[in-house]
């Protein structure tokens, strides 16, 4: 039977989820001095297996993203991948799943510095479908916003005090009827989605901005590059991007770890090429969803098997929190 309890990676132990909780003096919740990451899990049900899809490449952007913060760890990246896993296994979801991973500024004071101020990390996982709530292509705008630059906040490094950025862009969105928007850089160029890179399709290659782009370096965005050429042979290039492209674009869509690969149909009101989802976005959407399932056995080194044995059969496996 399974266990109805379910956990969270804590400050150093397996807790109940309820349990894990920090006080409202600790320097992230005060000052956004935090940084995440976010993995998916898929389940198959035919191997009844739950897969974590590129769990390393993930781990290590975090790491990255902890360099950025000045934030410390003890664990190397093959620890804290365990953690996520053993955490999966202790939850025994059987269902698509979402994984948050964190690291924050946790000393308990006041003052705007990175300085004297110790680390703490945890992970949380909830079941997760689809982010758009099963919109199969989105109608999108331009937002007034502009995207933060690398010399304010890095938009590099997933940091949680950034994503009040992405937040009143999607929130203004939101309220005028779109289901998202595109933000621009500070000189006027496309930066991503809210959480999303994107890409366009023009004359059967990808168009996507560059890294210099104030865009986070994304692991889906990799993976649709890699996919394109080796699957499809479209070539990707990464360059600076006008606003007045998207409009013009045989096709366009967003990547992401939530987002996985979401069509746009529509900018600012103007249609995208025949206003359907395109061949390229739709062919691309379709192989990734099966390789992220385990259905691929070509790209199971981008997978890591959560479960030793049956689901519901009380795990044997032993392992430390704390290296």
């Amino acid at each position: 039977m399974e266990d109805s309890k379910k956990y969270a990676f804590f400050e150093g132990d397996f807790v109940p989820l309820e349990d894990a909780k920090v006080s409202i003096m600790t320097h992230a919740f005060m000052y956004g001095t935090a940084i995440f990451e976010g993995i998916r899990a898929y389940w198959n049900e035919a191997h009844q297996q739950m897969y974590l899809f590129r769990l390393r490449e993930h781990i290590e952007r975090m790491w990255d993203s902890m360099k950025i913060l000045q934030l410390e760890t003890k664990y190397s990246v093959d620890e804290f991948c365990e953690i996520v896993v053993e955490l999966m296994r202790r939850n025994q979801y059987k269902t698509d799943s979402y994984i948050r991973p964190s690291a924050y500024k946790a000393g308990l004071k006041i003052g705007v510095t990175l300085e004297d101020c110790p680390t703490e990390m945890s992970v949380l996982s909830v079941p997760f479908g689809s982010y758009f709530k099963g919109v199969p292509a989105l109608k999108v705008i331009v937002s007034s916003w502009r995207r933060v630059e690398d010399n304010a906040i890095p938009a590099r490094g997933k940091i949680v005090g950034a994503y009040v950025n992405t937040a009143l862009a999607k929130a203004d969105a939101v309220r005028s009827g779109f289901d998202d928007c595109i933000v621009l850089s500070e000189d006027g160029h496309v930066s991503e989605g809210t959480g999303m890179n994107i890409f366009l399709v023009k004359h059967g290659h990808l168009i996507t901005p560059c890294n210099t782009a104030n865009i986070l370096e994304g692991i889906t965005r990799r993976t649709v590059m890699e996919l394109a050429e080796s699957e499809y042979d479209v070539k990707t290039y990464c360059r600076e991007v006008d606003r007045s492209e998207l409009y013009i674009a045989d096709e366009l869509f967003y990547t992401g770890t939530a987002a996985q690969v979401t069509p746009i149909v529509e900018v600012d009101r103007r249609t995208i090429g025949d206003g359907k989802v395109g061949p390229i976005a739709g062919k691309i959407a379709e192989r990734y969803i099966a390789i992220c399932r385990g259905e691929v056995p070509a790209y199971h080194h981008w997978l890591t098997p959560v479960y030793k044995q049956a689901v519901g059969q009380k795990s044997q496996a032993k392992m430390s929190a704390k290296p």
